[in-house]
């Protein structure tokens, strides 16, 4: 793996990683206004949890023409220009120019005892799967999310790395229906100044589940469902993808690895290739399920960067989509939102098997 690191004259950063090809030649342009926000965490007294605040997101790029895709290379120095400033690359990561954390983030004050505020210094940064605009994961060639899954592990490396960032959460939103703003195959990294609350929930859950049994939760969880296989979609080497057994929405996956692994980067290079093509598996199932690409959410838990060792942390991607039938959105309503419990509608053992047969018309070519 080759990487090439280009800083903007705004003070942001593009990495350039190449594997199968050249790393690309830098395409001189007029600088892009970075947005001026304003950028902190604020307390929540009532619920003790961290609200980011950053007005600069509200005018982000939305939803561009293809030709004005601000994620696609820039094809000569006359052309427009995007946020990759070369007119090819094979995966790139640059820093967000609508952050929810930035380095540089300001200073800020109390506003009283009980409203706190905090810098919201940390880093956000998109991750491109593929210069063409039109890819999915399933789509692109098995290697191509290969060298995706070593960009995440240098990424999650480098920032665990960084002075001040307790959690590097990485993670991708699919479509519209979630909220995209720009349909080009990327994800996101995310590096907290904390710890984000669900992931102390997973991790609370763990501590006591190891006190109980000495054991890590995710480990039994694993072998539990790999023993019962009702819920089971499909494996890789060192991984499993499962509907799980208090699925909170409809076709909710998780991706999780068999060995006990902390972080990506623990991952035998077999496994990194599992991982790859599992993830292509997971994604052609749901597309092949009613026949259009099924948005979601993808987030993946793992250990965090803050240097406090955990007994529970292990590896795994959740798959959230937003679909409970074919032409039904499942909406988090008022017993979701306003209690913090979730309703699911459907039997994560029939979702399983569905899932399953789509993966194999997908896979069968129909």
């Amino acid at each position: 793996m080759q990487k090439l690191r280009f800083d903007r004259a705004d003070g942001r950063y593009v990495l350039f990683y190449a594997f199968d090809e050249s790393l690309p030649a830098i395409v001189e342009t007029a600088e892009q206004e970075r947005g001026i926000d304003q950028v902190e965490l604020r307390w929540n007294p009532v619920l003790a949890e961290q609200v980011i605040v950053s007005t600069g997101r509200q005018g982000r790029t939305f939803l561009p023409p293809a030709e004005h895709c601000p994620l696609c290379p820039t094809l000569s120095e006359d052309a427009f220009a995007t946020e990759v400033p070369a007119a090819r690359y094979e995966l790139a990561v640059f820093e967000n120019r609508f952050p929810s954390f930035r380095p540089d983030a300001p200073t800020v004050d109390d506003e009283s005892a009980l409203y706190g505020r905090m810098r919201a210094s940390g880093r956000c940064e998109v991750v491109l799967y593929s210069p063409l605009h039109e890819a999915t994961l399933s789509s692109l060639p098995e290697s191509q999310v290969r060298h995706l899954v070593d960009v995440w592990c240098d990424r999650y490396g480098e920032l665990a790395m960084t002075e001040g960032v307790s959690y590097v959460f990485v993670f991708e939103n699919r479509g519209k229906e979630i909220g995209v703003t720009l349909t080009h195959p990327h994800g996101q990294i995310y590096a907290f100044p904390f710890v984000p609350p669900q992931v102390q929930q997973e991790q609370a859950a763990a501590f006591v589940h190891f006190q109980k049994t000495a054991r890590c939760l995710q480990c039994d969880i694993v072998a539990e469902e790999i023993a019962g296989g009702s819920r089971v979609i499909a494996s890789e080497q060192g991984f499993v993808a499962y509907v799980p057994f208090a699925a909170r929405l409809p076709y909710e996956v998780y991706v999780a690895a068999t060995a006990h692994r902390e972080s990506l980067l623990e991952l035998l290079p077999v496994e990194r290739d599992g991982l790859a093509r599992l993830l292509r598996r997971v994604q052609s199932a749901y597309d092949a399920l009613w026949g259009f690409p099924m948005p979601y959410t993808m987030s993946m838990h793992q250990r965090a960067t803050d240097g406090v060792q955990r007994a529970g942390d292990h590896l795994h991607i959740e798959f959230m989509p937003p679909y409970r039938t074919k032409d039904k959105l499942k909406y988090l309503a008022g017993v979701e939102t306003g209690a913090g419990t979730f309703i699911n509608d459907t039997a994560p053992e029939a979702c399983a098997a569905e899932l399953r047969a789509s993966l194999v018309r997908a896979e069968d070519g129909r």
